[in-house]
Order: structure tokens, then sequence, then C-alpha cells
């Protein structure tokens, strides 16, 4: 590039790490901000520029913020609480906000955000790590049309495919709380498949490569209940998060009085797993609500 374009990735995560090595790849002078010494490690390694723990240092170097963290909280704290960072920003800084919240939520902050002269992209995204890795994921976005040439630098970076979804912030969070109510009843009833199958003592790599090879077969049910049949719960995306993103979906139903009952269920499964234990682990642990079956990796039951 032939002047050079500044970013902060905040939230080194699954997604996040793989939105900072695109960036990089992408020729982005790249900036990793967690509080994770591992993930500070890792993409110091992989060519960052600086890594932190708080972007504020650098605040008036950057001509973007992209926030990967993991809730309405989270980006409200780094952006507005003691140590927030909107304050230093440079005005016409852009702010994306990938992060999963209420649209509400992503409405008020592109309200406060403006207040500081700051160009905010109600953008959520989708893809998991290898999508977020290779620079494809999709992204759901939503703001001015400023926010759009300010952050076009990073949404060519990171996404494979860019959904303009309208100008106003709260419309992109919206479309991804639709999108997460397929993603988790997607998790949920694959799981309740799979258990069945035990139940029924069926091979469950038998099961697998069946639903896999036919019409029966999503995304989420590929890529999770391939989890189960190793067992590795190592979370990458954690139970929690579905009790988050699932409460998000029942939340926005609730403003709208629409009934959503497959979700509602999806919900009480995630809910029940996390009460057992299981909310840290990846939430393909959902399948160990069930009793009476035995799952790979495990004791006894689930």
């Amino acid at each position: 590039m032939s002047t050079p374009y500044h970013v902060a990735i905040i939230g080194l995560g699954a997604m996040g790490m793989g939105a900072a090595r695109s960036c990089l790849r992408a020729g982005l002078t790249t900036y990793g901000i967690d509080l994770s010494a591992t993930a500070q490690a890792q993409l110091q390694a992989a060519g960052a520029a600086a890594v932190m723990a708080d972007a504020r240092p650098i605040a008036e170097t950057l001509d973007a913020v992209l926030l990967l963290v993991v809730n309405a909280t989270q980006v409200r704290q780094i952006l507005f609480g003691e140590s927030g960072l909107a304050a230093h920003l440079k005005p016409g800084t852009g702010v994306m906000i990938s992060s999963t919240i209420a649209a509400d939520e992503a409405a008020a902050l592109a309200r406060e955000l403006a207040a500081l002269e700051l160009l905010m992209l109600d953008a959520p995204v989708s893809g998991g790590a290898l999508k977020a890795d290779a620079g494809e994921m999709t992204v759901m976005a939503a703001g001015a049309d400023a926010a759009f040439a300010r952050l076009q630098p990073v949404l060519d970076a990171v996404a494979g495919k860019v959904y303009r979804v309208g100008s106003e912030p709260g419309q992109g969070s919206t479309v991804k709380i639709i999108h997460q109510l397929l993603a988790g009843v997607h998790i949920a009833v694959g799981a309740e498949a799979m258990a069945l199958a035990s139940r029924a003592g069926i091979s469950l790599d038998l099961m697998y490569d069946v639903v896999t090879h036919a019409a029966g077969n999503s995304w989420m049910f590929e890529n999770r209940m391939a989890r189960v049949l190793t067992g590795d719960y190592q979370a990458r995306s954690a139970v929690d998060i579905f009790v988050k993103d699932l409460n998000l979906v029942a939340d926005t139903a609730r403003e709208l009085r629409f009934p959503l009952p497959l979700a509602s269920t999806a919900l009480n499964m995630f809910l029940a797993a996390s009460n057992a234990g299981h909310g840290k682990e990846d939430d393909s642990a959902v399948i160990k609500i069930f009793d009476g079956i035995t799952l790979p990796g495990t004791e006894g039951k689930a």
C-alpha cells in the first residue's frame, strides 16, 4: 500500500487471531490487543507491528479498530470504561464491532462513538476459525457510507463476502442474531441425533458418515459432531457463547412478540449443559446433557 494503514485487532481468540493474520497478509500495519500473553506472542511471531494488553498507547496512530471480543459488556468496557479507548482515537477513525451483540446496544454504541467523531460499523462475522484464518469470513455490516469507506481495507482483508445490510447500526446485529438461531438449533439437533444413535447402538462414526453424505447434513453438524467423534471438547466456541447468543435470539423475539419454539428448546439444552458444568467446553458438549449413552473419550454416561 502506498500509505500505511494502521489497524488494531482487539480480542485474539479463534476469530480475532485469524482476522489479525489476514490483515497482516493484506499488508496492513497490524497491532494485536489481548490480555493473553500467549496470544500476543503468537501474533508477534506472525509479524504484528506490536502486541499489547491496552491499545491506548497506539491510539493516535490508528486508522481502524476491529473488536472481536465475547460480548457487549466487553465492547463497552474497552471503548468507554475506566481505561476507555474511544476518547483517545483521532476523529475519523473507523471502529468495526464484530462481536455478537444486541441491535439496540449496537445502535447505542454508534451514537456514542459518533459524538466523538468516530465512524462505527456494526459488523458481526461468521465462518469459524478456519475461514477467519483464510480471510474469508462472512460479514453482516450496517453503517454509514463513510464508515464502510474508512474500514474498506479491513473488510477486504478479513472477508470473503460482505453483506451491506443497511445504513443503521443494529441492522447487522439483527441479521447475525437470526443466523445464530439457525447455528444454535443445528448444533443442538445434531447432538440430539447423535445421542439417539448412541442409545440405539449405532456406530457414531457410521452415523456421521451417513449424515454428511445425505440430505440431513448441515455445516454445523459436520463441524461440531466431528469433535464428538474424537471426544475433543476443547472450546473453539463455548457452550456459554450459545447461551448468550440464543438469549439474544429470545430477547429479539420477545421484543417482536414472535414465537420461536425450536430456538427456545435449543437455548434450554445449552442452559442444561452449562448448568451441568460444561459451560466452558466446546459447544458440541451440549450432547453431554443426554443420560444413558456412552460417548467417545468419556467413561460411562455422558
